[in-house]
């Protein structure tokens, strides 16, 4: 039999004895996997005609040290293409290389000259290059190690009821020079911050992509295109180089791990944004990079016969996820980042997507939504759903089973909405505080599976969400034409920063308002990093391509606004240390158990059970603790337990721009209880949040005086029965 192995440049193995010849390998599992004599690769390609692995000594090589090509009748079995290759290890540097059909018309885009990344590859290395023959050629491969020591490390476990998300960009986090971190813009750099999470009281930090991704693909006309949030996925089962603070290949598995590692001693669990919707090869006019070179009409859902891509994502491609090939990769993703990496869940961006069957119809059961639903290796995490596409698809509150929680988007824009003093918003705000019943309530589902989020990456920071009216993304190159035109903000008489002392009173009592209806609210609540300092992105609603100071957390607004950073730091302990504020079944409005209190209540200003048909701009609400029967009921295991001294809650809001005297409820249960005063954002720090449960007492016969838009939070402990008289023996004092 001819040799396979062909020796393209000088080789960096230097040994006397002659090397030993390749070696059938097992077929699974996909990629590059590690044996004591060398490295056995694995792809899956049904149609290519011909498979070649090239090996590289160094990150900089232009071409490989050695191709190596399978033979078909003996490398080949069904459709999956492997081989051994003896004395390499980790550390090795590869692509891959297949001939095939190229028939655009029918879906197929073999390119025997594309260098292909491995679909199942664990690290990438290296950036991309434009090659002699005018072709983007993509970052290299990487054979990994997965060893680690974990140092008895576990999965957290915390139910999502007692959860507080704090979504961050890894890089953005730290890559300011006001962070003053050793390694900024990395994952060591967020170890390094790890003590300020804690002090702010977070319990999750959700991280924006940091599965491998391109952050500047060039093109042959010497333009690029820049990508800073990272949803642009090259390699699903390999953590972003980019956030790597060592040069070696492979130092970021590592790191990720280091980074895990230390946030879960922390108490901090990781949650991470999938981008299982599209791919950065874009449509039919994209580069060749991974799939296409592989299985084109197996990856994606193509249109017209083949020769262009539906494009559900808005980003040019869709990836075909209910195809048993595409669907085993995504399972098989998933089970990589909980078992090697100890990732807490995963956020599914785009998720309506995994909806969507290979023509792109929505399906009522969608076998991979399924397939991640009930797998029990994921059992333990959470599973998150931003529950919409960029097509039209609308599956807020129906995405799928009990398993899934969702971004609420609902609760965004109504939170927005009631603030900003839209007409008849009350309604609306009284069903997002009491956990959005209306879309979770029917079917079978529970406040926790709320993720409830006034901001998030995609869109306004909090300070800039009350100081511009208008978006202001003339930075990213689009004639400000991209980005959401329906933002729900106001400026309050000035766009953007102004030294109008009034205007900046105000928007400082707007972004409490809003963080404490986040806050207070039944449901799971999300912060974006750096609106508990108030963050700017300088009216840029879209900053996906924005890696500077425009995205980047300037750690200096963390000592100028450290009152609203108290003021955070403040209700997220209230939240956390009250289970009223975390109810795992949605409040009915009936009498409690003790037969006095009903566990929710709704008041008019005037302190009459409340009209909802009335055009009012204010409300007041009161929020029952649980009954020790509640507290003690097994609870779902989603949600968690129920840590905490229950105490009941009374909320006044107000969105009118005049003051407004509200009446105490005419309730003769609720004048009994002795109420304090935890938040008042109508006054000036630091009497705008309480840090102790023993605030200022409250006089239930004198009127609540609310400044114009502001919110009023007061807690009560909970009346307990006077212990029966004990009777003194004779002859004992």
């Amino acid at each position: 039999m001819p040799p396979r192995r062909k020796k393209v440049a000088a080789r960096r193995r230097h040994t006397k004895k002659p090397l030993p010849h390749l070696q059938f390998g097992h077929t699974l599992p996909y990629g590059s996997v590690l044996h004591d004599g060398g490295v056995q690769f694995v792809v899956y390609s049904r149609s290519a005609t011909a498979m070649r692995v090239l090996l590289y000594d160094k990150v900089g090589d232009a071409e490989p040290a050695e191709v190596i090509t399978l033979d078909p009748a003996r490398d080949r079995w069904g459709d999956i293409w492997s081989i051994l290759v003896p004395g390499i290890g980790p550390g090795q540097l590869y692509h891959f290389q297949a001939d095939g059909p190229f028939d655009p018309e029918t879906g197929q885009r073999f390119d025997g000259t594309a260098r292909l990344i491995d679909p199942y590859a664990r690290a990438l290395a290296g950036e991309f290059t434009i090659g002699s023959d005018g072709l983007v050629r993509p970052p290299k491969c990487v054979a990994v190690d997965d060893a680690f020591d974990w140092q008895g490390d576990r999965h957290l476990r915390r139910g999502l009821a007692d959860t507080v998300i704090y979504e961050m960009h890894v890089r953005g986090f730290t890559a300011s020079p006001t962070s003053g971190v050793a390694a900024p813009g990395t994952y060591a750099g967020v170890i390094e911050k790890i003590p300020y999470l804690q002090s702010l009281g977070v319990t999750a930090v959700e991280l924006m992509p940091i599965h491998e991704f391109a952050t500047a693909m060039p093109s042959p006309d010497g333009s690029s295109r820049g990508n800073y949030w990272g949803y642009d996925p090259l390699a699903f089962f390999a953590p972003h180089r980019g956030y790597a603070s060592g040069s070696e290949p492979g130092c970021q598995v590592r790191e990720f791990k280091e980074m895990v590692r230390a946030l879960h001693a922390a108490g901090i669990e990781v949650i991470l944004d999938v981008v299982f919707n599209h791919t950065a090869e874009g449509n039919q006019l994209g580069p060749t990079l991974s799939f296409k070179g592989l299985e084109n009409r197996v990856y994606y859902m193509l249109d017209h016969g083949g020769s262009s891509y539906k494009n559900y994502t808005g980003c040019g491609n869709t990836i075909n996820g209910n195809h048993p090939i595409v669907r085993e990769l995504i399972f098989l993703c998933l089970r990589h980042w909980v078992h090697n990496y100890h990732v807490d869940g995963f956020r599914f961006d785009l998720a309506s997507i995994l909806s969507r069957d290979r023509n792109g119809e929505i399906l009522p059961n969608p076998p991979i939504v399924e397939l991640i639903t009930e797998d029990p290796m994921l059992a333990d995490t959470k599973i998150i759903a931003e529950a919409w596409d960029a097509a039209g698809a609308y599956q807020v509150g129906s995405f799928a089973s009990l398993r899934w929680a969702e971004w609420n988007g609902r609760y965004r824009d109504d939170v927005r909405r009631f603030w900003r003093g839209d007409f008849a918003q009350t309604g609306h705000l009284a069903t997002r505080l009491a956990g959005s019943s209306d879309l979770y309530g029917d079917n079978g589902r529970q406040p926790f599976h709320s993720i409830n989020f006034v901001t998030s990456h995609d869109g306004f920071t909090l300070n800039d969400l009350v100081s511009y009216q208008e978006k202001h993304n003339e930075a990213n190159g689009e004639g400000n034409r991209d980005g959401d035109n329906n933002n729900f903000s106001a400026n309050y008489g000035v766009e953007g920063p102004t030294k109008r002392a009034d205007i900046n009173a105000l928007r400082a009592r707007q972004v409490r308002n809003m963080l404490g209806t986040l806050l207070l609210s039944q449901g799971v609540p999300m912060l974006v990093a750096g609106d508990e300092c108030r963050r700017t992105q300088q009216g840029n609603n879209n900053a996906w391509c924005q890696d500077n100071a425009v995205s980047w957390f300037d750690w200096r607004l963390v000592d100028r606004h450290a009152d609203l950073v108290r003021f955070v730091t403040a209700l997220i302990r209230l939240r956390l240390d009250n289970p009223t504020l975390r109810r795992r079944t949605f409040l009915e409005g009936g009498v409690s158990s003790d037969g006095t209190l009903p566990d929710v209540e709704w008041f008019s200003p005037e302190g009459n059970h409340i009209d909802w048909y009335a055009a009012d701009a204010s409300l007041t609400c009161f929020f029952s603790a649980p009954s020790a029967e509640e507290l003690t009921r097994e609870p779902d295991p989603a949600a968690g337990g129920s840590d905490g001294t229950p105490r009941h809650v009374l909320f006044f809001m107000h969105a009118g721009s005049l003051p407004r005297a509200f009446t105490f409820p005419h309730s003769r249960p609720l004048r009994q209880l002795s109420w304090k005063r935890f938040v008042d954002t109508g006054r000036a720090p630091p009497n705008d949040a309480i840090l102790t449960p023993n605030g200022p007492p409250i006089d239930v016969n004198r009127p609540v005086e609310l400044s114009e838009r502001s919110l009023v939070c007061l807690v009560a402990d909970v009346a307990r029965p006077p212990l029966p008289r004990q009777r003194v023996a004779p002859g004992r004092a």
